[in-house]
Order: C-alpha cells, then sequence, then structure tokens
C-alpha cells in the first residue's frame, strides 16, 4: 500500500502543478496515470506543439511546460505509479480513500485529486471510406515528431487551434514542403491570433488554405499520394499528399471513474467553484475533466483549480490549524528534505 497525502489520478500539466501548490502547504502528493510517462496529451499526443497562453511564456513547447512543470515540482518528492489507470476507489473505515490500479497497485490518503484531463480518448476520424487503410501510410491523427514530415506535402484537415497551430508550426519552421489547410466553413473555432497568422501566411503564398471543403476521399499505391477535397462551390479539388492529418479533436471518455459515484453532467465531474471539490467529501476534481459555470478549459485555469482545492485538502487534512497564505516570493520555495 503506498500512502500519502494527497493522491493525484492524472499526471498532465494541472496535476504536475498541484504537486507543487501542495507541496508548499508541506502537503505529500503521489501521482496514478494510464501513460507510461508524465505529461499527459502534452507528452502523448502534442509534445511539439507551441502554446501561447502560459502565463510569462509567449510561446513554449508543450513537452517543455512538462520539463519545467517536473522541474518545479521536483523539490516536493512527488512519487508516481504510471502506466496503470486508477481502476476503483473506495472509502476505508480510517476517513481515508484507498484507491486501486488495474494492475492491483493500492494507494491510500486522505484527499483523492481527479486531474485526468479527458480520460480515455480516441481521436474524431472524418468519414472517408479508405481511411483506415492509409492510417501508419500516410494518415496520422495526432502530431508527435514534426521531423516525420519534413519536405513532406502535408494536408491537414480541421478548424480548431490544433490544426491552426500545426499548420503554422510547419510552414514556420520550414519542415513540410507544402502545408495545405482545409477547412469546412469560412469561420474558425481557434485563437484569432492563430487564424490572422494562417490567413497571412495564406495571402504569402505560404499555406493553400482551402475553407467551405472537406476531404472526401484518399488515394495511393503503397502510401499515399493524393487526396481528394470536395468544395462547395469549386467541386472536386485534387492535392498530391504524402501525409493526411485530420486534426478534429478527441472523443472523451471518464473511464472507470464514470463508476465512482461522483455527480456527472455531460460526460465531465461537477464542482463546487468555492474549491472544486465533488459530491464526494475529500474527492476533488480539476483541469479538463472538470464542469461548471462558465467553466473553460484551459491549462491556466487548471492551475487555479489545484491551486484552490488543496487549500481545501489542508483543511481537511489539519483541521486543527489554520493556513496563513505565504508569498513565495517572501518565503521562497521549501521541498522536502
Amino acid at each position: 500500500m503506498i500512502e500519502t497525502d494527497i493522491i493525484i489520478i492524472g499526471a498532465g500539466p494541472v496535476g504536475l502543478f498541484t504537486v507543487f501548490e501542495a507541496g508548499l502547504l508541506k502537503l505529500r502528493c503521489h501521482l496514478i496515470d494510464s501513460l507510461p510517462q508524465p505529461g499527459g496529451q502534452c507528452s502523448e499526443i502534442y509534445p511539439k506543439k507551441p502554446i501561447y497562453d502560459i502565463p510569462g511564456f509567449p510561446e513554449i513547447l508543450a513537452g517543455e511546460l512538462i520539463d519545467k512543470l517536473m522541474l518545479q515540482a521536483a523539490p516536493f518528492k512527488p512519487g508516481f505509479t504510471l502506466g496503470e489507470a486508477a481502476q476503483s476507489i473506495e472509502k476505508m473505515e480510517n476517513n481515508t480513500f484507498k484507491v486501486t490500479t488495474v494492475k492491483g497497485t493500492q494507494h491510500a490518503a486522505p484527499i483523492v485529486i481527479i486531474a485526468g484531463g479527458l480520460g480515455v480518448f480516441e481521436p474524431r476520424k472524418p468519414p472517408i471510406a479508405t481511411l483506415e487503410q492509409f492510417e501508419d501510410r500516410g494518415v496520422e491523427y495526432i502530431i508527435k515528431d514534426p521531423a516525420m514530415y519534413q519536405d513532406k506535402r502535408c494536408v491537414l484537415a480541421g478548424g480548431g487551434d490544433s490544426a491552426l497551430d500545426w499548420s503554422i508550426y510547419l510552414v514556420e519552421n520550414s519542415i513540410a514542403s507544402k502545408v495545405t489547410l482545409v477547412h469546412r466553413s469560412a469561420s474558425f473555432r481557434g485563437h484569432l491570433d492563430s487564424v490572422q497568422k494562417v490567413i497571412d501566411l495564406s495571402e504569402q503564398g505560404r499555406i493553400e488554405l482551402i475553407t467551405e471543403a472537406e476531404v472526401t476521399g484518399l488515394e495511393g499505391e503503397n502510401g499515399l499520394q493524393k487526396v481528394i477535397i470536395n468544395h462547395q462551390s469549386q467541386g472536386e479539388i485534387h492535392r498530391e499528399a504524402d501525409h493526411f492529418i485530420p486534426l478534429f479533436g478527441l472523443k472523451p471518455s471518464l473511464g472507470p471513474i464514470a463508476d465512482w459515484g461522483l455527480e456527472l453532467e455531460k460526460g465531465a465531474i461537477k464542482v463546487n467553484t468555492l474549491d472544486y471539490s465533488t459530491n464526494v467529501p475529500g474527492i476533488y476534481a480539476v483541469g479538463d475533466v472538470n464542469t461548471y459555470e462558465n467553466k473553460l478549459k484551459l491549462i491556466l485555469c487548471g492551475f487555479h483549480e489545484g491551486t484552490l482545492a488543496v487549500q481545501s485538502a489542508f483543511a481537511r487534512i489539519h483541521p486543527e490549524k489554520k493556513n496563513v497564505l505565504k508569498y513565495t516570493t517572501v518565503n521562497g520555495v521549501q521541498g522536502f528534505a
């Protein structure tokens, strides 16, 4: 049995920052994650994707952000159970929780903070008849290593931040020989700065932007060679391509967490914004896994949620102690010896 003060389910950026905030209150943390390394989606899906809305960093790669969060948490010596998904949770007689993984590893703590991000997820795939036969032969749903697209003709599809940001990245870093971005609408869902940058690159002839269109066909012999695009007014457009990357987001699922007796709403855990507690006393949910009125699924919002959750957790663990907020600018960061 691994015993600690706080069990954090999910070792993504929000979970890692929660370790830091808990450490400032002298609370020890142990993180559980189904992935084999810390970082969540930032490490597993888009480590080379630039992020623009982290305070103090005009631009930072997702993988680099995880490296810095790990460094920030290091003084507080967090424990990790990686490559094992949390399977069950049980309230014990001594008022602590027992969390057991799919491999049978048991953890005990008076506080559980769920920072599971989107939970279990799979990519949303476009309805193209030949799509699956080109998977791993020119069709990818995530970009892990941009270097594989060096001097390749890439067609990306989507209208959100991921499609916009990767199109910009592949062009501005002189990776792909040609980048075509296809979107079914004339308007985009991504950040306005990214939308404007794509438009500017299109006007400069560095990105081929095709809106009001969808990729409807894929062709090739031993791998992808051509994509067929159906335009609303121009009809069929053919483009030679080495890679087709549809970036339509992920279909999330809470997995086993959905059976833990927590109040849910539309596949997310409902929380009280006073401290991001759930309907089960002692269990909190922070980051993309939770929901409340005016919820924004941003990493920086998750940082705020984790901070308030550990303040509340301290009061539950030490009801006899008064927690006086201490600024790190005055007291510094004092880790565990």
